[in-house]
C-alpha cells in the first residue's frame, strides 16, 4: 500500500533549520581545524566522470605530480575521475593528498589515493566551497561539468570582487576550454558586462610544467598564506 506523502509544515521547516545551524557550524569546525594544520596547497577540478587512460585523467596525474614535487600539497573533491588523478599524482609524489568529499546520491566515493588522516567529508556544497577557497595558494582546473564550472566562476567572482586575494587560476587543456573563453570575450566582454583586465585572472596551458612554472612565478613575488 503506497505510504501518504508528509508534507512539512512552515513550522516544522523552520525547526528543522534550526537544528541544521549546529551541523553546518561543526562542518565548519571541523574543517577550519584540520585544514589549518596541512599548509600550501593547490586544488585540482574536473569531471568525476574521466576514467584512468584518459588524456585529461593521465594529466592530472602528472600536473598533480609535478606541483607536490615543487612542494604544494593537493585538494581535490576527494572522489573518482579527475579528483581521484589529482590524488594519485600527489600519492606518486609522496606529496599531501588532501581529500574534501561530499554526500552525493551518485558518482562520488572515496578514492583511494588520499591521505588517512586527510579525508574530509560534508554534507554541504557551501561549507566544502569555503574549505577549497581559503586553503588554496591556486586552482588548477581541467575539464568537468556544472560542478568544475561552479568552482571555477567561484573562485574568479571572489577575486574579481575584491572578496579575496588573487592567485593563481590555471585551466588546463586549450582545446576544451577555448570555445568557453572565447564566449567570454565575445559576449560577456561586448556587452561591458566584464571589465578587459578580468580575463588577466585565467591562464590556459596544456602541460604539468607550464602549470607550476605559473605557481611558482606567482609566489615569487606573494605571500603564501590562508585567503581570508
Amino acid at each position: 500500500m503506497r505510504k501518504e506523502q508528509h508534507h512539512k509544515g512552515w513550522n516544522e521547516i523552520k525547526t528543522n533549520d534550526s537544528w541544521a545551524l549546529f551541523k553546518i557550524m561543526g562542518e565548519f569546525v571541523n574543517g577550519f581545524e584540520k585544514m589549518s594544520s596541512i599548509g600550501p596547497c593547490v586544488s585540482i577540478f574536473g569531471s568525476a566522470r574521466t576514467k584512468p587512460g584518459d588524456k585529461y585523467y593521465e594529466l592530472a596525474v602528472s600536473v598533480a605530480k609535478s606541483i607536490a614535487e615543487a612542494g604544494y600539497g593537493i585538494i581535490t573533491g576527494g572522489g573518482p575521475g579527475i579528483m581521484e588523478a589529482g590524488n594519485r599524482g600527489a600519492h606518486l609524489a609522496g606529496g599531501t593528498s588532501v581529500g574534501l568529499n561530499i554526500d552525493l546520491p551518485f558518482e562520488q566515493h572515496d578514492n583511494p589515493y588520499i591521505d588517512g588522516d586527510k579525508s574530509l567529508d560534508f554534507d554541504y556544497f557551501f561549507v566544502r566551497k569555503v574549505m577549497f577557497v581559503k586553503y588554496s595558494q591556486g586552482f588548477v582546473v581541467l575539464p568537468g561539468g556544472f560542478g568544475t564550472l561552479d568552482e571555477l566562476f567561484e573562485a574568479i567572482t571572489l577575486i574579481q570582487t575584491n572578496k579575496i586575494e588573487k592567485f593563481p587560476i590555471i585551466l588546463v587543456g586549450s582545446e576544451f576550454w577555448k570555445g568557453l573563453l572565447d564566449w567570454i570575450k565575445d559576449a560577456m566582454l561586448k556587452m561591458g558586462n566584464i571589465s578587459p583586465n578580468d580575463l588577466d585572472l585565467i591562464q590556459i596551458v596544456d602541460t604539468e610544467n607550464e602549470v607550476v612554472d605559473i605557481i611558482d612565478s606567482f609566489y615569487k613575488g606573494n605571500i603564501l598564506s590562508p585567503n581570508f
